[in-house]
């Protein structure tokens, strides 16, 4: 499949079957992730597989997503972002960390490879924003350092939305 393609063709997916994902293929998936490129080559991103019925139960029973659809998907990606990795001197303040900024972009840009790469594959995938930060850090132990934007959900699509509407290309640049 032609990278054009794959971002012409990727949807959220929200159902998923009950397949589960193989370690291979995960870590197939993960790789493109890592071959991302990021500010000053710090490569702040890290992730956490969660596919066990245990671990998602604990997190359910926690209310850390909003969406139930979550706890169904055959694979979590915990999606976490060193935000001590960049110390570039001079950045603008954003956030309560000024790094946060620059390593979320980091992780965006490696979590899209995931993303493209598993549509490739056949997998369907989910950006997820909605949650409680502070108590998944806790419940998987996720060191402090850790700043969790987002998680993706991962698995074989039990479902083919339709294309939502897009804005023209004219619409998304900014004419000077």
């Amino acid at each position: 499949m032609e990278v054009k393609t794959a971002i012409k063709n990727n949807r959220s997916i929200r159902k998923y079957k009950d397949t589960i994902v193989s370690k291979d293929l995960i870590k197939n998936i993960l790789e493109s992730g890592r071959l991302a490129p990021s500010a000053n080559n710090k490569q702040p991103w890290k992730y956490m597989i969660i596919n066990d019925l245990e671990t998602k139960t604990k997190l359910k029973e926690n209310k850390i997503f909003k969406q139930e659809f979550v706890y169904k998907a055959p694979t979590l990606i915990i999606c976490c972002a060193n935000s001590k990795a960049d110390s570039t001197k001079g950045f603008n303040k954003i956030f309560d960390n000024p790094y946060d900024m620059r390593v979320i972009c980091d992780l965006a840009i490696s979590s899209q490879n995931i993303i493209l790469r598993a549509k490739e594959l056949g997998l369907g995938t989910c950006y997820i924003g909605w949650m409680n930060r502070t108590k998944i850090k806790k419940i998987l132990n996720i060191p402090k350092k850790y700043i969790i934007p987002f998680i993706i959900t991962l698995g074989y699509p039990d479902e083919e939305p339709n294309a939502r509407p897009r804005k023209e290309l004219n619409e998304i640049i900014i004419k000077n």
